[in-house]
């Protein structure tokens, strides 16, 4: 999101930025134009073929929660980036902070109701009003504390998952069962093969806009307080990681190529391996809803974490040794417009697969959807850049510190004879 500071702006922060924005795209793409149980099960809407099979498996192994991760370790890098920057210029870090993350709130309901539903600003914003009091910490006690966080929600999706693997083996106890049946009977309707929701969810989101968000104001109106409290413990470790490797300088770019590149390896050979694994195990068991459950949301989540670090080293090390000039300008000036393209992106993209757009819900094929997304990709490319060589923010980014700061902020640059 955004990092400007004044004087203070590092490119390689604002450029790994960049390539995490088009990857939340790469991510979000398939919720984007297909029912969300596809987003995790590649047999929902029935079988598929071995090209869209591979995409899911190559999804699962590299891109889906790694760069999810990605941006959220980036969000708490910024964050501490802002608040050290209101410090060094006298204004209050607590009033700039919270002021930020009340209206990021206001910004992500908004989003969630009234553009889509996969919308993560909302929870950033409350994982932001605990942030704060981890600023001054060190790194080893951020990491302890990241480790704290990812504990308590591995632990709470892991129980849920161990519970419904027992059920679905019948190794519970009759009482037991009984209670639980119902619960895996909704997971296999709502998640499962021939997910019973499949098609209700494309007919929905091929109906109008009112229909569309009226859906998401009236029952699923609790959605985004109950994603939330579900993801705010794997989010809040993921940015006390961004903290910790922020002020590890890794983020900053300051690390010799030799070190990116043995934390790049070492993040891969971590997580790799257990992820093929569990790729194994959900093929294995015929993509059933407890084994997507189980792989996507809890097992796999120690190991997403070593690879979206992985990921971050990696990209680092490219932007150093291997993007030209041009290249890290482009990417640095699509991060720091990352807040305008990630909602462009949710505006773009459900006016092409929603009904009161060009109504292309469900019709088109998982590895297809790629070519959508590299299209968003070159827009975000090419647009950023000329327009921050005109004004000082993104549009969304100059209306999100007007709103913060209580004022509107400077827009366009003053050439300076």
């Amino acid at each position: 999101m955004e990092t400007h500071t004044g004087a203070t702006r590092y490119e390689s922060l604002d450029a790994i930025r960049g390539v995490a924005v088009m990857g939340i795209l790469a991510m979000n793409i398939v919720a984007f134009a297909l029912p969300f149980a596809a987003y995790v099960n590649p047999l929902a809407g029935g079988p598929v073929g071995g090209g869209d099979l591979a995409t899911f498996l190559f999804n699962f192994l590299f891109i889906d929660s790694k760069m999810r991760g990605l941006f959220s370790m980036l969000f708490g890098a910024s964050t501490l980036l802002v608040i050290q920057s209101a410090e060094a210029s006298g204004r209050s870090a607590a009033g700039a902070h919270y002021s930020r993350m009340a209206w990021l709130a206001v910004f992500g309901l908004v989003h969630y109701y009234f553009i889509w539903f996969g919308d993560i600003l909302f929870l950033y914003a409350v994982c932001g009003l605990l942030l704060f009091a981890f600023r001054n910490l060190s790194v080893k006690a951020l990491l302890i504390w990241a480790a704290v966080f990812f504990f308590i929600g591995i632990g709470f999706l892991a129980a849920g998952w161990a519970m419904f693997a027992l059920a679905e083996a019948g190794l519970l106890p009759p009482e037991a069962m009984a209670k639980v049946q119902g619960d895996l009977a909704k997971m296999n309707a709502d998640m499962g093969p021939k997910a019973a929701s499949y098609a209700r969810e494309v007919a929905s989101h091929l109906g109008s806009y009112g229909h569309i968000v009226g859906e998401k104001l009236g029952d699923k109106i609790a959605e985004p307080f109950v994603q939330a409290l579900m993801f705010l413990w794997e989010t809040m470790g993921l940015m006390l990681v961004g903290m910790a490797l922020f002020k590890l300088r890794m983020l900053t770019g300051d690390w010799e190529p030799a070190r990116y590149r043995k934390w790049a390896i070492r993040g891969f050979l971590i997580g790799v391996p257990p992820l093929v694994g569990l790729a194994w195990y959900q093929y294995a068991n015929g993509f059933s809803a407890v084994s997507t459950f189980g792989a996507s949301l809890s097992l796999s989540v120690p190991f997403d974490v070593a690879m979206t670090i992985g990921w971050a080293a990696l990209i680092m090390l490219l932007i150093k040794t291997a993007a030209s000039d041009a290249v890290r300008a482009r990417l640095a000036a699509t991060g720091r417009m990352a807040f305008t393209n990630y909602l462009m992106s949710s505006i773009v993209m459900t006016t092409i697969f929603y009904g009161y757009g060009f109504g292309l819900f469900g019709s088109i094929g998982r590895t297809a959807l790629y070519l959508f997304c590299f299209g968003m990709w070159a827009a975000m490319l090419l647009w950023s850049k000329p327009w921050l060589d005109r004004f000082n923010y993104g549009p969304l980014e100059w209306v999100w510190r007007s709103l913060s700061r209580g004022e509107l902020q400077p827009m366009r640059k003053v050439v300076r004879a």
